[in-house]
């Protein structure tokens, strides 16, 4: 499970597109800004926000369940950052305290989906916007993050439900940002520079899980 670093995330850094938004976009006149532009930047202006449809999730079956607005930050990904990275994380916990964690506003980190044993997924943090999970903000930023209900020190937590629907999960993650199904793109928490957590250990299937990622991945092509 992911911690948030204030250092990293603390300060709610928006986009670099967003940077223009005010002064320095009327300076340089709409004749300059492309309207594609605009139409991206319009809902950072103070007091305007982008719209959302409540409880609308990005994968197919996914339950929604809303995380604390504490524990993520507002963006428009893949428009104001690249996502180019999956991060697999497992829990420390049973799949109820996962959400209770992601519910604190005290926690300080959530992750956008929890697969549960019984390979039930439930998503907490939209797609769109950067969830404090990786314990790393450019990692945050760039990436997508699924914690997985168990402990990394009993193998028996990872059932086959759990494996076969988080990589139906991570493949249709994969084909919508066009992120290659590998091991440099779709890595473990213990992987992100600087982390101090080893999830998801030693007993998770590497092998197993990108086999049946890119069998996924192959049957959506």
């Amino acid at each position: 499970m992911g911690a948030r670093r204030a250092s990293e995330d603390g300060d709610r850094r928006i986009g670099r597109r967003a940077l223009i938004v005010g002064g320095a976009a009327a300076a340089v006149g709409t004749g300059v800004l492309a309207r594609d532009e605009l139409a991206r930047l319009w809902w950072r202006t103070p007091g305007v926000e982008k719209p959302r449809k409540e409880g609308e999730v990005d994968y197919t079956g996914a339950r929604w369940v809303a995380a604390s607005d504490a524990n993520w930050r507002r963006a428009d990904r893949p428009d104001d950052y690249g996502i180019d990275m999956v991060i697999i994380h497992v829990t420390q916990g049973s799949f109820a305290s996962a959400v209770k964690a992601f519910q604190d506003p005290g926690h300080q980190a959530a992750a956008h989906y929890i697969v549960g044993r019984n390979g039930r997924v439930t998503q907490m943090i939209r797609e769109l916007d950067v969830a404090y999970h990786a314990g790393n903000r450019d990692y945050n930023e760039r990436s997508v993050g699924i914690e997985h209900e168990g402990f990394v020190d009993r193998p028996e937590d990872f059932t086959d439900k759990m494996y076969e629907a988080s990589a139906r999960l991570a493949a249709r993650i994969c084909a919508r940002y066009d992120i290659p199904v590998d091991r440099e793109h779709i890595i473990g928490h213990v992987e992100v520079p600087g982390t101090d957590h080893t999830d998801p250990g030693e007993d998770w299937d590497w092998d197993r899980y990108m086999k049946l990622v890119r069998q996924a991945r192959t049957a959506l092509a």
